[in-house]
């Protein structure tokens, strides 16, 4: 009898985008007695004020928006996104091994390295030498830096508050994302699949609270779950989506983005499909809860662009797989 094989694929989009609305955005400056501030119209007809940013928002609004993110998590009304999240991650981990297995036989189908090959230019920055390599670079810290610095330059030049704003945010869902992954990867102390292969360990070995002399020392035998990749770059397209809501294309690439980085982490043997959830929730709030903090809204009167999500399932390359159609 043929030995069933299956893989997930965390996130598989197909988009489907309707015509764009023929509202024009609109854009122009107000400014009170104390306090400079910068208005647009969306497309939804809704109003957002953004006052002017201060250099090191990123750092004075950061402790309120730490409490702000975990007063988020435990909502009652997100406890459906929660409960969700650790759910995936339950009944994921019985076939954690599995998937590693066969999302690396499909990378080596591809051509995929294994590793992730870079090279330094200027002893700083990386420059990737392949698809996969490309892909796993987009969750870096770095990534997030280099579109602040875009975004930040374009504000300063154009004089653009939001685009200074998103700059900022940018910086603070790096600093943010860092400290929840980081607190939650000492607590549970997971290795990571290409450590869990060198010992024998099948779905890898959990040592909570490890030392931080260890920690330092073997982080990879520490920090699987979970992904700091995923809530980094999460994060910051929250961010970049939330401030540019008129910009329909940003979800969908961004999330399609997201699985792809999914996929290479997992044939690279850097995380398992467990870690994932955690990550997509905390990076979502991080994100929201930092963006929202730049600007105030008004309601607007004109239907909002619908999402509509499908479930989808398919057999490809003697494999199963399950996968998302986003349509809007």
């Amino acid at each position: 009898m043929r030995k069933l094989r299956f893989l997930l694929l965390p996130i598989s989009v197909l988009v489907y985008s309707q015509e764009a609305d023929t509202l024009k955005i609109k854009e122009f400056s107000n400014q009170s007695e104390s306090i400079k501030v910068q208005t647009y119209t969306l497309k939804d007809g809704s109003v957002r004020t953004y006052p002017k940013p201060k250099l090191l928002d990123f750092v004075t609004k950061l402790p309120r928006n730490f409490i702000n993110s975990n007063k988020d998590f435990v909502a009652k009304d997100h406890a459906y996104y929660l409960g969700g999240a650790v759910a995936s991650t339950l009944i994921l981990l019985p076939f954690d091994q599995k998937l590693i297995d066969n999302s690396r036989e499909l990378g080596e189908r591809w051509g995929m390295d294994k590793d992730n090959n870079y090279t330094k230019v200027g002893g700083v920055f990386k420059i990737p030498k392949d698809i996969g390599s490309t892909l796993y670079l987009i969750g870096n810290g770095s990534t997030l830096v280099l579109l602040g610095i875009g975004f930040g330059t374009y504000g300063l030049i154009k004089n653009d508050y939001r685009a200074q704003a998103t700059a900022s945010g940018l910086m603070e869902s790096l600093i943010l994302s860092g400290v929840f992954t980081q607190t939650i990867k000492r607590i549970t102390g997971r290795e990571s699949p290409f450590i869990a292969e060198e010992y024998g360990h099948k779905g890898g070995a959990w040592n909570p609270f490890p030392s931080f002399s260890a920690f330092g020392k073997n982080t990879s035998n520490y920090d699987a779950m979970p992904s700091g990749h995923l809530t980094t770059f999460v994060a910051g397209l929250t961010v970049i989506a939330d401030n540019y809501p008129d910009a329909v294309w940003i979800k969908p690439v961004g999330y399609t983005l997201a699985g792809a980085l999914c996929f290479q982490m997992m044939q690279s043997k850097v995380h398992w499909a467990s870690d994932y959830p955690l990550a997509l929730l905390m990076g979502y709030f991080i994100g929201k809860t930092i963006s929202k903090s730049r600007y105030t809204s008004s309601e607007g009167i004109i239907g909002k662009t619908k999402y509509k999500f499908d479930l989808m399932a398919s057999r490809q390359w003697e494999y199963n797989m399950i996968g998302v159609k986003l349509s809007f």
